[in-house]
């Protein structure tokens, strides 16, 4: 299954959700926002939130600075 992720292609073996996808990148969930094509996903739905072929993911971090 091919999906976008902040503008690339990715290949994922299966189906997975935006909790399995932010591990596989070691992203903590607290310290990102996802949008999923278009719509921000509510953190608490991550898990529940699964992926299809060619959808359009763009994963925000926070980044503390001074």
């Amino acid at each position: 299954m091919q999906i976008i992720v902040n503008g690339r292609e990715e290949m994922m073996e299966k189906k997975t959700d935006i909790l399995a996808l932010l591990q596989s990148k070691k992203l903590k969930p607290d310290t990102v926002v996802v949008e999923l094509n278009g719509l921000i996903i509510e953190k608490k739905r991550f898990s529940e939130t699964f992926l299809n072929s060619r959808d359009q993911v763009e994963i925000l971090r926070f980044v503390g600075g001074g």
